[in-house]
């Protein structure tokens, strides 16, 4: 099916009218027997019902598609051949996707990989390689560009193919550092796409709305760091919700960062400690041989310790803390997913923000930072005489 750019435009207008969700819009859709008729309806079912609706202009919705149009960008509507394919099958699908980039990275089977702003160098660490060796097998990484673990997965990601899933309009990167590593998406052949109007900045509310699009994108979603209550654990209960696969990284019990992975691991969301651990679960869906976990010859598969090589877990039982409930929005909005601050410049504070109870080496704690590695010893030298972290043998460190 393709639209025509008359139907591509009623569809716009009647998706952006007031009061019209996706499921608003099928069922308009289906009762009237197009777009096009429902707006025409829209007034008479508005005023039956004594409330009156605004319904988006043909000027409005043109304007929206120039200003498209000038990012190099496009609407895609369901159905459409370049409509991703497992989104369509959710029951909330946007109508229509605001799409730049290449359509192919739509069409092949993807994961996603979400986690903490604040992230703790371990985990970035971990997720780089994650997306380095799930990329490496075919698997495009979905996230949601926002600092921290979205940002380290798609930058890891580049080579092999990225989406990142906008809160806001296409015009309104968030957050706005962020606007380089959209262009190194596309220009690397990635996409962005893109729910809401041209022009729109994102809200609270508009977080967890992207978040269902960040999984029904992909066949599973894996939570590499999430406290408990997070916008993280939001796409892993859309995840469910879908029916697609949730992974969770398992952490230190004394790290708030881990607090959320730990619960999803107790209600069964499966282990990764290593990236077989999500392709012995996705292998069967994509038409793949899924790694043979009990193989009597260990070199015939990955070794788990070339990816949690910097962190150790010899004294961190895996805990379990049941996962609660989402929180209710309040009219729509969540505290933890409000715009986060800016980037802290103060070189010891980053690193007390990068550390956590899992010792990390001192020289992949410098490269997180980005930091001269000599600075980084000087820096910790200072924490540790302050109390604030531990040495450990072999060169690492860790949050007292």
């Amino acid at each position: 099916m393709l639209l025509s750019d008359a139907q591509r435009l009623d569809w716009l207008r009647l998706i952006r009218s007031d009061g019209v969700g996706p499921r608003t819009f099928r069922g308009l859709v289906n009762k009237f027997g197009g777009a096009g008729p429902a707006l025409k309806a829209l007034p008479g079912l508005a005023k039956a019902r004594g409330k009156p609706i605004r319904v988006t202009t043909k000027a409005e919705a043109e304007r929206e598609i120039a200003a498209a149009g000038r990012l190099g960008a496009r609407f895609v509507a369901m159905g459409e051949p370049d409509y991703p394919l497992p989104l369509q099958a959710t029951a909330d699908a946007p109508p229509l996707l605001c799409l730049r980039g290449d359509a192919a990275c739509l069409k092949r089977p993807a994961v996603a990989i979400v986690g903490s702003r604040n992230a703790s160098a371990a985990g970035l660490t971990f997720t780089e390689r994650l997306s380095h060796a799930l990329g490496a097998e075919g698997l495009v990484i979905v996230s949601g560009l926002a600092r921290g673990i979205d940002a380290r997965a798609h930058k890891a990601a580049l080579p092999s193919g990225t989406v990142a899933v906008l809160a806001g309009g296409h015009d309104r990167i968030y957050p706005s550092e962020h606007e380089e590593l959209v262009a190194r998406i596309l220009d690397s052949g990635g996409a962005v796409v893109a729910e809401m109007p041209m022009g729109w900045e994102p809200r609270g509310r508009d977080f967890p709305r992207r978040n269902r699009i960040i999984s029904g994108l992909a066949l599973g979603t894996v939570v590499v760091e999430a406290a408990r209550r997070s916008g993280s654990l939001i796409t892993a209960r859309f995840a469910l919700e879908q029916g697609r696969e949730v992974f969770a990284v398992p952490g230190s019990p004394l790290d708030p960062r881990a607090e959320g992975t730990n619960d999803l691991i107790r209600d069964g969301a499966t282990l990764c400690a290593a990236p077989e651990h999500v392709m012995a679960v996705l292998a069967p869906l994509i038409g793949g041989p899924a790694p043979d976990a009990g193989a009597e010859d260990a070199a015939d598969r990955p070794d788990p310790a070339l990816y949690w090589d910097e962190i150790d877990f010899s004294a961190e039982p895996v805990t379990a803390m049941a996962a609660e409930p989402a929180q209710p929005l309040l009219d729509g909005a969540r505290l933890d997913e409000a715009p986060s601050p800016p980037p802290r410049t103060d070189d010891a504070a980053i690193l007390l923000e990068l550390l956590g109870p899992s010792p990390v080496p001192v020289d992949a704690l410098a490269r997180q930072a980005g930091l001269p590695a000599r600075a980084v010893q000087g820096l910790l030298m200072e924490l540790e005489l302050d109390g604030k972290v531990w040495r450990h043998p072999g060169g690492a460190v860790s949050l007292r």
